[in-house]
């Protein structure tokens, strides 16, 4: 098996000989957004790298699998409002992912899997992947990291920590960051997300909620109305590198388990 796992490593000749029909592909998609204020903007950094430890892991099975590049914009919701950020249309979204699975597809490259690190692409990744399963067959999971390691930290670092850690701008993404790439996080600039914010007189309970007499009701508000810092509902100081090796370690095995055992054998209609 070739050394090399990214795809845009690979020379031409080389691409010929190991993405061939048995290979796996990983396609990492992430957001340019605010993360809090203490980390970088790029979540799709560890949704690339994590990617990269999955390959690793199903590697280590015997499985060929190869990650391609990244899609770094997501697609667009309340994070609109981030300084700096960009983000894509989910018309635009749909089609660079159509057209990344059509350029597959035609080379006989069908065992793929989404490795995703945002929710505002969740959408677009589900029409999609039911096109391309209606139309050729082709069937795609996707493992959306951070909604899977929420499921996972309790049993990591116990439920009343993983209760106050989780949340937009803590746990997952600091603990993953603090483990991947310490030196883009500001330390000194972690601190508990701020509470209280409220629209027209009505509590804020999320990035497009409110709560009105004890339910959630969607409303159309932007990110930075519903915290300053990027933080919502945790508290950042709690994350930890220590967390975050256990949660990556944790990913690539689940995420290597579902290539080893379902990509790779096949999951075409």
């Amino acid at each position: 098996m070739i050394n090399k796992i990214r795809m845009a490593e690979l020379t031409s000749e080389e691409a010929r000989q190991a993405l061939t029909a048995e290979a796996v592909v990983l396609l990492p998609m992430g957001s340019l957004e605010d993360q809090g204020i203490h980390a970088p903007m790029g979540d799709y950094l560890a949704a690339d790298l994590m990617a990269v430890e999955i390959a690793k892991a199903a590697r280590a099975e015997g499985v060929a699998t190869f990650v391609a590049p990244v899609i770094p914009f997501g697609g667009r919701d309340y994070f609109d409002s981030s300084h700096g950020g960009i983000s894509i249309s989910h018309a635009t979204l749909c089609g660079i992912l159509d057209d990344m699975f059509a350029c597959l597809n035609r080379h006989g490259i069908r065992k793929v899997m989404i490795v995703n690190g945002h929710g505002g692409n969740v959408p677009a990744i589900t029409e999609v992947t039911l096109r391309w399963r209606q139309k050729a067959g082709l069937f795609v999971p996707s493992m959306y990291l951070w909604q899977v390691a929420y499921g996972e930290l309790p049993g990591l670092i116990g439920p009343e920590q993983a209760a106050k850690s989780s949340g937009h701008g803590g746990d997952p993404l600091t603990s993953v960051g603090l483990h991947f790439y310490p030196d883009l996080l500001r330390p000194d600039l972690i601190r508990p997300a701020p509470e209280g914010a409220e629209i027209k007189g009505l509590a804020i309970s999320g990035f497009n909620t409110v709560t009105v007499d004890g339910a959630r009701i969607q409303v159309p508000i932007e990110a930075l109305e519903a915290t300053e810092t990027g933080a919502f509902g945790c508290d950042p100081t709690l994350c930890s590198a220590e967390t975050g090796d256990r949660l990556v370690a944790r990913l690539a095995a689940i995420g290597a388990t579902l290539v080893r055992d379902h990509v790779a054998p096949g999951l075409h209609d």
